[in-house]
Order: structure tokens, then sequence, then C-alpha cells
């Protein structure tokens, strides 16, 4: 305990570190105050205090309960991260992008660019199907003009998010870094206060008592632990590089590893799976008359259908990214070029088959427990968990969470080791000491 409280007080000796971080907060600040300014126009006091649920509730969860309140701020980030899954995804497919991305730093602006202008295109559709749908209207004021409060109200849903998208950016370059993953981390956390509140009063109004909630804060954060062992667990692939003479020195000759991670690819399966799962809703939407039939089952999510298939698709995806976004035939090359080797295995396309080999052993463990942490918030609503409450237990929420909390922590991590100063962390940022980053990170927000 001792070593932690000398630990934060190191963080304030270095001027640098605590001059992102105080710059960081003060950011995120303006960004929870702009989430409770509703748009001009809508009367906060009519608008139904209801949890939203299934889509519409992951966004609310996402953008820490602006979507509900119909803030200027209520789409969030959400439509730039759809632009950079679809910018991500035109790399791996388009060739004029997949050149784009090797050009170095000229051609991530251009991505980056291309990227802010999608999002404006999407941030449009989609505020004007936010207003048509999430507004109601005995909420808008009487005598504003229909036509003008939609046009007027589409305009400053865009613009809030491009202004929480330059929040973001801002983050990143002045701040502790990951802008947009915090941005979507401080709305997930702003939840917790309110949902712990309702667990409580559901406690003590209703059975268990305290007691209950004991176990149940015991079994989250038993839950955390496991997602963290999954986010950070890696298998370690040996290799060695050959001993060179450069001038009078000797260097080479030490073995090294390349960190494999074991869920390479991050919250996207399960983003992936639940846009899927959401058509079946949407279908039985549209016709009233397939809600009592055997689609219906795939609409509920407290269905074993639904949960089942959803845990399928998760571990589809997952072997589906991994392959697209984790190459071992250019790692190998990357290797060859350094005069690296894997003992044991012949440089070139032997190394290549040995990497994939180890990919694929490691990505189904990774998959099928990326698919349970997935289903557990069913599995705790299942066990009569308040409905707010159980969304903390798993999900994309919980991996968003841990995700950004550990990255976090790194970047804090090596400000400190700069300085000579002890981490928070046992551990830095998993690069590998080849300098190769972890396999399957990505430049994606989340």
């Amino acid at each position: 305990m001792k070593k932690l409280f000398t630990t934060l007080s190191n963080i304030w000796k270095i001027q640098e570190l605590k001059e992102r971080i105080l710059f960081t907060l003060m950011i995120l600040l303006i960004y929870r105050f702009l989430s409770h300014v509703p748009l001009p126009g809508v009367d906060p006091v009519m608008l139904s205090n209801e949890a939203k649920s299934g889509l519409l509730g992951l966004l609310d969860m996402f953008a820490g309960g602006a979507f509900s309140k119909v803030s200027i701020i209520a789409l969030g980030v959400m439509p730039y991260i759809s632009a950079s899954i679809v910018v991500q995804l035109l790399g791996i497919a388009v060739p004029k992008f997949q050149k784009m991305q090797k050009e170095g730093e000229s051609g991530r602006k251009k991505l980056t660019e291309i990227t802010r202008y999608l999002t404006v295109v999407i941030t449009i559709v989609q505020a004007i199907g936010y207003v048509k749908t999430q507004v109601p209207a005995n909420a808008i004021i009487p005598g504003i003009d229909p036509t003008i409060f939609y046009i007027l109200s589409t305009i400053i849903l865009t613009a809030g998010t491009l202004f929480v998208m330059w929040l973001g950016e801002k983050i990143t370059d002045k701040g502790i870094g990951n802008g947009t993953s915090l941005i979507i981390m401080v709305g997930i956390i702003a939840r917790l206060p309110h949902a712990l509140r309702q667990e409580f009063d559901l406690r003590i109004t209703g059975d268990g008592g305290p007691l209950l909630i004991f176990v149940e804060i015991l079994a989250l954060f038993a839950v955390v632990m496991f997602t963290i062992l999954i986010v950070q667990g890696i298998r370690k692939v040996p290799v060695q590089y050959a001993k060179r003479i450069v001038g009078n020195k000797q260097v080479g000759g030490v073995r090294q590893y390349i960190p494999l991670k074991v869920n390479a690819a991050g919250v996207m399966p399960i983003i992936f799976a639940q846009a899927l799962m959401f058509l079946p809703a949407a279908i039985t939407g549209f016709i009233p008359s397939l809600q009592n039939g055997w689609l219906a089952q795939f609409s509920n999510p407290l269905s074993f259908t639904y949960n089942l298939t959803f845990a399928l698709l998760i571990i589809a995806f997952t072997f589906f990214y991994t392959a697209i976004t984790v190459n071992p035939t250019q790692m190998a090359d990357d290797m060859k070029k350094n005069g690296g080797f894997v003992p044991g295995i012949k440089p070139g396309v032997a190394t290549s088959t040995f990497i994939d080999d180890v990919i694929s052993k490691i990505t189904f463990p990774g998959a099928f427990f990326l698919a349970i942490i997935a289903i557990l918030p069913s599995i705790a609503n299942k066990a009569n968990v308040g409905q707010e409450f159980a969304q903390f237990f798993g999900g994309t929420s919980l991996l968003i969470l841990v995700g950004v909390v550990l990255d976090t922590l790194q970047q804090i991590e090596s400000y400190l080791l700069m300085r000579h100063y002890d981490g928070l962390m046992k551990t830095g940022r998993v690069t590998g000491r080849t300098g190769i980053p972890a396999a399957g990170t990505s430049n994606a927000p989340l």
C-alpha cells in the first residue's frame, strides 16, 4: 500500500504527465456537462425515464445516458466508430485503401480525412432517424414548427458528434491518449452509480437484502479479473537474432519473443455479432405477424436460442477478424529481413506456417471465453440481477472498460519508467522485447 501511494505521488512530480492528466479530466468534464444539455425545443420533463433495451440500450450506455436524455451530443462518438470500422474493413478488401495503409504518415492522414468525411455522412443519416424515432411528439415544445425543429436538430446533433470527435482527438494529442476510447469509457462508468442505486433499492425492497448485493459485487469483481486475463493473455513465440558485427561492436545473438494475443480480435466480434442479432428484432418490428413465430426466439436476449446463436457468431467472427488482421506471412518476412528466426523453424514459409498454427490454436480458447463474457449479462439477468446492473457483468461495455483502463495505466506507466520511477503495473505495455506490437493490435478507436 505504501508503494502505491509513493507511485501516485511520483505521478504528480512529473510536470508533463500531471498537465496531461489534468487536461484529460477537464475535457471529460466538458463532455459530461454537454451530455445533460437537451436539444433546443425539447422539454426534458416530457421524456420517458424508462431504460432503453437492445441496440438502443447499448448506444445509450456508450453515450453515458445522453441518448435517452435527447442531448445535443446524443449520438456521441458512435458515428465516428462506425466510420472507422468501415474504413478499416475497406483497408482489408479494397486495394486502393490497402495502398494508403502502406504509405506511412501520408497514407494515415488520407485515411483519417476519409474517416472524418464518412463520419459526417453517417451522423446526418443517424441524426435524421434519431429525431424521427426517439424524440416524442409531446416532448417538443408547442408552437415550434416540426420541419424547422427536425432540420435544426439534425444540424445540432451532427455538430455535437463532430465536437465530441474533436474532444477525443485533443485528449489523444494533449492528454493521456486514446481519447475516443476514454470518452466511451466515461460514458459507461457514468451509468454505474445509477445501476448500483437501482440494484440496492431492488434488494432492500425485495428479496436478498444487503448480503445479496455484496455477493453480486464479488461476482462482478471475479468477472472483471477473468476479463483482464483474457485481454492480457499472450503466447510468446521465441525469436533468435543472428550475431552481427557493426563497427567494433557485436549486436544481436540474443533470444527475444513476439507476443501473440489470445484475444487478438478485441471487441470487434461482439460488435459484428450484435449487429446481426438485431436483425430479427427489426424484421419482427416491420412484420408483426412474425412476433409469435420461431423468429421471436432470436429477438429475445434472454432466450437460450438467442444466446447460443450469439455465442456461435462471436466464435466465428473471432476467427474471421483474427485471420484478416493478423498476417503471419508479413511477420515472418519482417523477422527474416532483420535476421531473426524461430529456433528449430526455417525462416520464410515454414515460419509463417508455424506462426499461423500457433494463432489458430490460441484463437479458439480466446473466442470461446469471449463468447462467455458476451452472454454473461443475460446469465446475470436470468439470475435475477437488475437489468441495468447486469450489463456490467460482461459484453462490449465490460471489455471496453477493462481494455481502456489497462491501456491508460500502461500510458502512465511509460511516463513513470522514463523518469526512472516504479510503475503502477508489474509489466509494461505488451509489445515484446523485439518492439513488435502484440499481434492483433489495431489502430481502430476501440
